[in-house]
Formats: structure tokens, C-alpha cells, sequence
């Protein structure tokens, strides 16, 4: 049995199957159930209905959608470079097995630091040759030959000759949807629904990132990855960056919970994969075996341990982050690593809700003291939501 608490709520999941009643919509039953222990993963049938579905859609059609990447910029040399890291270290902290030579699983680790072009073994092969930097021809690369590389060199090669949309990590466009105060009713609706949902804190769930929309035309697809990633402490969250004293080198995103919605039924493939949900261990040279990547959502969706066919208004719920033991954010699960499967025929759409918490109470705190005190209007410029559709409102 396991238990997920935060500010005196808990979730009970048994087993897998377990299905567990929750209060979301007056007069109407919905239950919660349980689809994998790790990460700790919940199915709701029927969170939105067709017609919600459908509004939602239209919203994000009339606010205009934008593709989801654009080419990577030399953006990863660019963090290295202010981490002052030594490619002598870049090199050990690759090397896992401290062999003295990194292996193509461990080359592969290496290039899925954030967006970019998705390299396969067949690119690294190719890099090889086109930079000559595995002169001896033994596939691995020695701490010398490495040196001659620039952090970013495997982009930087694939980029230079030209890279299809079916080879980046992610190929979907997106949009982003107000949900505040004056926003349309059915958005308003979403969160609040979310709220009874999570059992968060409304004012959490209010001040976190706006409802995220995403189509994926026929051969769109996104890699595994985690929504969010692991906090060090160099590493500052998004949203409560402007209340935390000083500087960090690293960002990320802490969204502590993830709120995925199916919007449409999907022709052919589309599925949502999580690769390692409840495996027993979890190791990141594990996901590569035999040059078969498991994070490799056009190939080899079907070897993921979960896959979650899209049926229109299905909502799922997970945690990206364990507890701390005492009700507050821990370290990220590892184990919530997910990704969207090749649309093979159609059109798929979804939309994702975003609980933000930074794993530093404090932090957050500060963050929720001193948001509280800004109106819409009051609120300086760095702090502003979109409000583009706060008078808005559209009939089907």
C-alpha cells in the first residue's frame, strides 16, 4: 500500500486496479484508478466531457498554436560554460562504469540534456566519421579524443547538415491557456475540477503555469523524459526564481504534479508510454540495451512497460517527485519517465496541467507571500500571466 500525503491529504493506491471514488463534479461519480505504484500514476475516466473536450480545442485554435521546438541554439554550451565544468570532469561524470572510455550508451546519456535533435546510435556512427573523432575505429572515445569535442559537438554536426522534424526530441505544436480570474468559464472550470482532484492548496494550484494545449499532427511525436528534473542545490525552480536570493546556474520547472487530458480519440498510435513504471530498479544506462532505446518513442514504444491509449476526455494523474517524509516535496521519481508514442493516423490533442511547488518550503513560501500581494493590475511586468482570454467567451 502506498500512500502519497501533502498538507494532511493522502491518496491510498493498494495495487494496481485499484479503483478509488472521487468528489469532482456535483450529482456525477468518478473514479481514480491506480496504473502503476512508480511512479505513483492514476486514470480518471471521464474528467471532461465531449463538449469540454471540443471547447477547449477551439480555444486553442483561436489563441494560435506554435511549434513546441524550433532548432536548438548552442544553448547546452552555453549552461556548461557558466557551470565551469572541465571537460576532464564532463568526462567522468559520463563515464559510469570509469573505464576510462565512454561507450555509445553513455555518448547517448550525454546528448539527451534538454531539447535538441534526437541522436540515435546510426547519428553517433555518422558523427564519428564526419568530425573524425574516433580515429582508431573502436567505437568508444578515450578521455584525449573526447577533449577535442566541444560539449555541443553533436548537435552543432547534425544541425550543419540539416535536421527533419521527426528527428527532434519533440514534433507537436502548443499553445497556452489563461485559467485566472476573467478567464473563459470552461477554463475556470478545469482548474477548479484539477483542485478537487489534487487536494492541493487553491492558491498553489492558482499560481501555477496556465493549461498547456498540444496537437500532434500524423508523425508527431515526443521522446521520454521527465516533466520535471531533479533539484541540486544549484538548481532554482521557474516560478519562485524572482524570490530567491541570488543566482543559480540550473533551472528547472518543479512541477511537482503532472494533469494530462486526452481531448480527442486518436486514429492510429498516439499512445502515452512510461517506459520503467514500476520496475524494480531504475539505472539511466539501463534504458539502452543492445542499441535498443527505450526512450525512443517512434521505435519502440510497444517494449515500454505502460502504454495508455488516448480516449477523449481520460484524464492522467502523477507525481513527479517522492515525498520528503514529513508532507512536503522530495526527490524527483525517476521511475515517472513518460512520452507521446508516433501518431501513426490523425490528429492527437491533449492538454497538460501543471502543479508547480518548489521542494524548498521556504521558497515557496515567499513565493505565495509575495504573489498574494500583486493584483492583475498591480503586478509588475515579470509576473504577468496571459490574459488574452479573459474576456473571451465562444459558443460551439
Amino acid at each position: 500500500m502506498i500512500w502519497s500525503e501533502m498538507w494532511g491529504w493522502s491518496v491510498v493506491a493498494q495495487r494496481v486496479g485499484h479503483m478509488q471514488k472521487v468528489d469532482l463534479v456535483p450529482n456525477k461519480v468518478h473514479y481514480l484508478k491506480t496504473l502503476s505504484l512508480k511512479p505513483l500514476l492514476f486514470e480518471i475516466a471521464n474528467f471532461l466531457s465531449e463538449e469540454e473536450c471540443k471547447l477547449v480545442i477551439h480555444l486553442a485554435k483561436l489563441k494560435g498554436l506554435q511549434e513546441s521546438q524550433i532548432m536548438p541554439s548552442d544553448l547546452q554550451q552555453e549552461i556548461i560554460d557558466e557551470m565551469d565544468i572541465s571537460k576532464e570532469e564532463i568526462f567522468n561524470l559520463l563515464d559510469y562504469n570509469q573505464d576510462g572510455q565512454l561507450q555509445m550508451k553513455e555518448v547517448l546519456t550525454h546528448t539527451r540534456f534538454g531539447d535538441g535533435v534526437w541522436i540515435t546510435p546510426e547519428n553517433v556512427r555518422e558523427i564519428y566519421t564526419g568530425l573524425e573523432a574516433d580515429p582508431d575505429g573502436n567505437g568508444l572515445l578515450s578521455l584525449e579524443e573526447f577533449k577535442q569535442l566541444n560539449t555541443n559537438a553533436f548537435q552543432a554536426y547534425l544541425r550543419q547538415r540539416g535536421v527533419q522534424k521527426t528527428e527532434l526530441v519533440r514534433n507537436s505544436k502548443h499553445t497556452w491557456l489563461y485559467q485566472g480570474e476573467g478567464a473563459h468559464q470552461i477554463l475556470r472550470t478545469v482548474r477548479r475540477r484539477v483542485i478537487r482532484l489534487t487536494q492541493l492548496p487553491p492558491e498553489i494550484v492558482e499560481h501555477s503555469e496556465p493549461l498547456q494545449v498540444v496537437k500532434y499532427d500524423q508523425g508527431g511525436h515526443y521522446h521520454a523524459h521527465h516533466d520535471s528534473g531533479p533539484i541540486y542545490a544549484e538548481t532554482s525552480c521557474f516560478h519562485t526564481k524572482l524570490v530567491a536570493n541570488g543566482s543559480t546556474p540550473l533551472e528547472t520547472s518543479c512541477r511537482y504534479v503532472t494533469v494530462l487530458f486526452y481531448l480527442n480519440n486518436v486514429s492510429g498510435g498516439g499512445e502515452t508510454a512510461f517506459p520503467v513504471a514500476d520496475n524494480r530498479t531504475y539505472d539511466e544506462l539501463s534504458l539502452i540495451q543492445n542499441e535498443v532505446d527505450l526512450r525512443d518513442t517512434r521505435q519502440n514504444c510497444d517494449r515500454a512497460n505502460l502504454l495508455v491509449k488516448p480516449v477523449q476526455g481520460t484524464a492522467l494523474f502523477w507525481y513527479n517527485y517522492l515525498s520528503d517524509g514529513e508532507g512536503w516535496v522530495g526527490e524527483q521519481d525517476e521511475y515517472s519517465l513518460h512520452g507521446g508514442c508516433v501518431v501513426t493516423r490523425g490528429t492527437k490533442w491533449i492538454a497538460n496541467n501543471w502543479i508547480n511547488i518548489d521542494p524548498d518550503v521556504q521558497r515557496q513560501i515567499q513565493f505565495q507571500q509575495a504573489i498574494s500581494k500583486y493584483t492583475n493590475e498591480e503586478a509588475p511586468a515579470e509576473w504577468a500571466v496571459d490574459n488574452i482570454y479573459q474576456d473571451l467567451h465562444v459558443e460551439l
